[in-house]
Order: structure tokens, then C-alpha cells, then sequence
């Protein structure tokens, strides 16, 4: 009888360091690893924004981008987009959110994210939760933005490119205060959302925006010119 071979399981200790997994799965011949991560998921306006790293070289300093100052995250960004492997970045619009659902948009952009990487991958580490349907084995890591180095890559490449975007969004919807908040819920916000109710930005299917205003979507033109 054929026995099938089973190899022996690693073990990363959570004091191993942020290159702990890197290292156990390259031991094992599954490299390049790629970490996974998104920002914006919590926000009630604006993208999610997905991004997949394989980093090139160690890079010092990397820790979960939520804990780095602004700062210190663009220039881990240039950093790591200057040195990676291979990087990508999807980024999954509010109505995209509102049709599909915002976890089921979340899976979908990692997936997505991973697909569009131009190398080939050994294995795929995701921050938090299990990904189905990647092309390679992958693993969910509680806290991998602060634990796994290509992980906390992923999380401050989504985090500055998401806050770019909700800069550039503030530029053209001043009113709602989106480059100081980056769309989350804040006082402002939902004092913001009162006032003028909600423009296509918003996340239609949160219920921070479903409660605020008169329930329509102002148009581009209105929500530019701000109160008469």
C-alpha cells in the first residue's frame, strides 16, 4: 500500500518576527509568498481598496500601516512599490460594495489582487481571514498586518493609495470633509451627511448613510456647489 507523503508541519512563533512566515514557507520550497490586506472596509464612502505584495527585499520598519503616521506610511510606499517583487492594487468602487455586499467585495478584490500579480506565487498569506479560490495555498492570519512582513506591505500600499484617492475625492465634494476622515463615520461626517445628504460616493447599503439626509442622491453638479 502506497502511503501519501505528508510533510512535516512548520510552527511560526508569534515572537519570530515579521519575516517569520516568509522564512518557514521558503524552508518549504512555497515561495514567493504574497501578503493580501485592504483599506477602507469600515468607511461608509469611497473605494475599498485591495493590494497583493511580494516584497523583493526586506524592508525595515513595516508594521500594520492603521499604526504608522502618514508620513512614515508614504514613504515606506515609495519603499516598497520602489524594491517589490511584484505588487498590485484593485480597487472596488460603492456601488460595487452596495450590489455584491461589502465581505463578498472584499474576497472578490483579494482574489483579484492575487490574480494580477506578475510573478509566480508559492503561497498567499491574507490578514484575518480564509480566501477561497486562490491558485495557490493560502492561509488567513489573525492580525497579519502586524505579524507577516508582506502583509503589513499590502496593508500601507492599500492604506496610501486609498488615501490619495479620498484626498482627491475631498477636492471635488469639500462639503463632507473626505480628505480629513478618508470616509469614515466620524461626527463630521455624519453632521456632514445631515446637511447635504449623501453624494454617489457614498456606500448606499451602510446604514450611517441609509439614515442620513432626505434619502437622495444629490447630483454631481449639487453636491459641488455646495448650499446655495
Amino acid at each position: 500500500m502506497t502511503v501519501a507523503f505528508r510533510p512535516t508541519p512548520s510552527v511560526v512563533r508569534r515572537d519570530s518576527g515579521l519575516y517569520g512566515y516568509e522564512r518557514a514557507l521558503a524552508r518549504r520550497g512555497l515561495g514567493p509568498v504574497a501578503g493580501v490586506d485592504e483599506a477602507g472596509r469600515g468607511a461608509c464612502a469611497g473605494p475599498l481598496v485591495v493590494a497583493a505584495v511580494v516584497l523583493g527585499r526586506r524592508i525595515d520598519g513595516l508594521s500594520d500601516s492603521k499604526l504608522l503616521t502618514a508620513a512614515r506610511r508614504e514613504s515606506l510606499y515609495e519603499r516598497i512599490t520602489a524594491t517589490a517583487g511584484a505588487v498590485s492594487v484593485v480597487v472596488i468602487d460603492p456601488a460595487e460594495i452596495d450590489a455584491r455586499g461589502l465581505h463578498k467585495s472584499n474576497i472578490e478584490g483579494m482574489r483579484r489582487a492575487v490574480a494580477r500579480l506578475s510573478c509566480d506565487l508559492g503561497y498567499v498569506l491574507t490578514d484575518g481571514f480564509p480566501v477561497p479560490g486562490l491558485p495557490v495555498p493560502s492561509l488567513g492570519v489573525w492580525k497579519g498586518d502586524q505579524v507577516a512582513a508582506c502583509v503589513a506591505a499590502a496593508s500601507i500600499v492599500a492604506k496610501v493609495t486609498r488615501d490619495r484617492m479620498m484626498t482627491a475625492l475631498g477636492d471635488r465634494h469639500p462639503e463632507y470633509g473626505f480628505a480629513v476622515h478618508k470616509g469614515y463615520g466620524t461626527v463630521d461626517h455624519r453632521r456632514a451627511l445631515k446637511t447635504y445628504g449623501p453624494c454617489p460616493a457614498h456606500r448606499f447599503s451602510f446604514a450611517t448613510v441609509a439614515r442620513s439626509g432626505p434619502g437622495e442622491v444629490m447630483s454631481e453638479n449639487e453636491v459641488g456647489a455646495g448650499p446655495a
